[in-house]
């Protein structure tokens, strides 16, 4: 047996699709109705990554973002601000010039994203760049091909190679939950990710494929809460892809809350990309 296979086997099986329905019907059926509240709504608010990753973003686009984050600042005290912005490498430089809010990220996507398929090297030192310029959390895509290859020594080298260049920030490894479809290779994905040196594993890209869905997110919390009982280690959740409205996001904070705790609802550990969802939030929770 190699080292990942005897690694996938610490962790329980993922289970059926149909068992992980239905507890996840359980779980929102019980709990999401009375997590709808401003609060909560509040703390997904702190927890977004404000996203834009257009291909038709210019520089004043996305300058005109940030002042929407600075113009927030202790507007409302009641209101922390958003996470972080998440953008194109190009514009790092952008963010970092017209950033104010002192405790807002500056996040990336990098590594040749969103489908990972270019040279290991210009994923380095595409991401070195953006850290150079400024980012202090990078998102990268996990390399599918080598998944569905099962080429695992190379999906792993390439992520903590990637790792070891940034340091003390944030990685997010995005496992395209809606390409692999099974909720076995979700769980084989977001256990290599980890053992990988994420700090965060993240649902989808919200580009090609399907975003993400109440079952992925359920599958990785699983795979998160037992990383942390056998080695100690907290890691985040990310969750993107078609998140648009408030009470999908609570839908998905229940998930997190009910199968990682409390301690998981903090934007260290918990976070939603999203862009048209800050605003939904805003309206939401009104004056």
């Amino acid at each position: 047996m190699d080292r990942y296979q005897e690694a996938f086997g610490k962790f329980e099986p993922a289970g059926t699709e149909e068992s992980i329905k239905e507890k996840v019907g359980n779980i929102l059926d019980a709990r999401a109705e009375g997590n709808y509240t401003t609060e909560n709504l509040k703390l997904i608010h702190s927890a977004l990554d404000f996203t834009s990753l257009s291909a038709m973003d210019t520089r004043d686009q996305i300058w005109k973002m940030v002042d929407k984050v600075n113009d927030f600042e202790g507007t409302r005290p009641d209101i922390p601000n958003v996470a972080a912005i998440c953008v194109y490498p190009l514009f790092v430089e952008t963010v970092k010039q017209a950033l104010t809010a002192q405790e807002v990220k500056i996040a990336c996507v990098a590594g040749g994203f969103p489908a990972s398929q270019t040279f290991p090297e210009v994923k380095i030192a595409e991401t070195g760049l953006a850290i150079s310029s400024g980012a202090e959390e990078i998102d990268i895509v996990m390399n599918l091909g080598f998944l569905q290859e099962e080429n695992y020594r190379e999906l792993v080298e390439e992520i903590q190679e990637i790792k070891s260049v940034i340091g003390e920030s944030k990685l997010k490894v995005i496992l395209e939950t809606g390409a692999l479809q099974s909720v076995e290779l979700i769980r084989k994905a977001s256990i290599l990710a980890l053992y990988s040196g994420a700090d965060f594993i993240k649902t989808s890209t919200g580009k090609e494929f399907t975003g993400a869905t109440p079952e992925a997110v359920y599958t990785m919390c699983q795979v998160i809460r037992q990383y942390h009982i056998s080695t100690g280690n907290k890691a985040g959740i990310k969750i993107s892809g078609g998140v648009r409205t408030p009470k999908e996001a609570i839908q998905y904070m229940t998930i997190v809350k009910e199968v990682l705790g409390e301690e998981w609802l903090t934007n260290d550990l918990f976070r939603i990309g999203a862009s048209s969802l800050r605003d939904a939030l805003l309206d939401e929770i009104g004056e």
